[in-house]
């Protein structure tokens, strides 16, 4: 009796999602549990879809903060708008590309949670027209960048500069930090999540991808919201001292 028997129809395509062939057979038929090369497959794909799911709500977290403080206190818009770009050149890279949705479809939630972190940010500093108009403004420049219509080199371009967009908008945000003595809304949540999924994000590009300017951005990724998350300590740390002597005075 063959293995394929063994496994139940409706499995097979779900398999063969996170171990593509000639893995599926070494893993699945052969029952070649050892093989190196297809672990190192299945453990990028496991690793890039729960990246993805994991996107869906990466920064709730800190949408809610802004929602139920009605302000975006310490978040710094030109380091979100410049986030954006580098997760919009990653998105639409990799849909050009056709590379592996589980090397980049994570960057499909992120741009849209990003994009309404922006708005957050001026809607709550009073400026919804303005607001609006950087909503209306990204979707059409989106919209482009996924046509077919759009200029290669012009992607190529966008993704060789997203690590130094990167990293100027984490120094932007950690700068913004350093300045007000605390992480102000920022969310801790989203701040941890965004740092292990980047670093998730090098084994899967270097897996999936092997484009080196794919992995270089998550390489910068990783050691600038290194940094914030570093900040996030350290403020963190700092406030609960502060607020520890507060009540140690008023006791006294």
């Amino acid at each position: 009796m063959s293995n394929s028997t063994l496994i139940p129809a409706f499995l097979v395509p779900l398999l063969q999602i996170i171990a593509p062939q000639p893995c599926f057979n070494t893993l699945f038929i052969s029952l070649d549990l050892l093989h190196v090369a297809c672990l190192k497959v299945v453990i990028s794909k496991c690793l890039g879809f729960a990246i993805i799911a994991g996107s869906c709500i990466v920064k709730l977290p800190q949408v809610i903060k802004i929602l139920r403080a009605k302000s975006g206190e310490g978040i710094s818009l030109p380091a979100v708008t410049l986030e954006l770009i580098a997760i919009t050149a990653s998105l639409s890279y990799g849909f050009a590309h056709g590379f592996p949705f589980s090397s980049y479809g994570e960057a499909g939630f992120l741009v849209f949670q990003t994009a309404i972190i922006a708005f957050l940010v001026l809607l709550f500093s009073g400026k919804t027209v303005s607001g609006l108009g950087y909503i209306a403004v990204y979707v059409g420049i989106l919209a482009y960048l996924l046509s077919p219509s759009v200029n290669m080199s012009l992607l190529a371009g966008l993704q060789a500069s997203g690590a130094g967009i990167v990293a100027i908008s984490k120094m932007i945000q950690a700068h913004a930090n350093f300045k007000n003595g605390s992480t102000g809304q920022l969310s801790a949540v989203t701040v941890f999540l965004l740092f292990f999924g980047s670093v998730a994000r090098i084994f899967t590009s270097i897996q999936e991808t092997g484009d080196k300017l794919v992995i270089f951005q998550y390489v910068v990724s990783t050691a600038f919201n290194g940094l914030i998350v570093a900040q996030m300590i350290y403020y963190w740390n700092s406030s609960s001292s502060k607020s520890k002597k507060t009540k140690s005075r008023k006791a006294q």
